[in-house]
């Protein structure tokens, strides 16, 4: 089994004017395209080959490979994580957990930026569920490095942002701050998030 380059769930300009069709072709044609390529390679005619990418992600050791799969799995994550028409409210059981973990979904958004604008390095910021805590405090915002994933750490995750500079130097330069409450207030996919937070609510019954 090949690992494949997912197709956009919208067409490469229905971001804008938060992200531009030029940021998406770099994006997700070259970067995102270019960690498929490289873990195909890394694949071939090894123990590995015909593995499914999160399980690449869950087992390898860091490295080379690692880092190509986890990208690989992580930009998957992030184009889902965005619609066109995004931001908003969320609804029913996700804004509810939101309000016990975070004390409403403006703290929740201001969490969320906060944490990605201050992640010093080329990174991601996650909504995460934590299914090893109960009650209040299910959901948490963690940040992770270069290619690190919750995959690793054994929590499920609800949305993710992308704080590589690729994604968004073309369009806001070194203005992170301007990319992440663009992200925030116009793009995050809510229902992807309570989608996934559905998803694991169910795994972890």
């Amino acid at each position: 089994m090949t690992i494949q380059l997912p197709d956009l769930p919208y067409a490469p300009d229905a971001l804008a004017p938060h992200i531009s069709e030029r940021t998406i072709s770099f994006h997700y044609g070259k970067h995102h395209a270019g960690y498929v390529t490289a873990v195909n390679s890394g694949v071939a005619d090894t123990p590995n080959e015909g593995r499914a990418l999160e399980d690449l992600v869950r087992s390898l050791p860091a490295g080379g490979l690692f880092n190509a799969a986890a990208q690989t799995w992580n930009h998957n994550f992030y184009w889902q994580s965005m619609s066109p028409g995004g931001g908003g409210e969320p609804s029913g059981a996700l804004a509810a957990a939101l309000e016990a973990s975070f004390g409403g979904v403006d703290a929740f958004r201001a969490d969320f930026a906060a944490g990605a604008v201050r992640n010093f390095a080329s990174g991601w910021g996650w909504l995460v569920f934590d299914a090893a805590t109960t009650g209040s405090g299910s959901l948490r915002i963690v940040q992770t490095d270069d290619a690190r994933t919750p995959l690793t750490d054994g929590l499920r995750a609800l949305l993710v942002i992308d704080v590589w500079e690729h994604a968004y130097y073309l369009d806001y330069q070194n203005a992170r701050a301007a990319y992440v409450d663009a992200f925030v207030e116009h793009l995050i996919n809510w229902e992807f998030a309570s989608a996934n937070y559905s998803d694991a609510l169910r795994n972890h019954a």
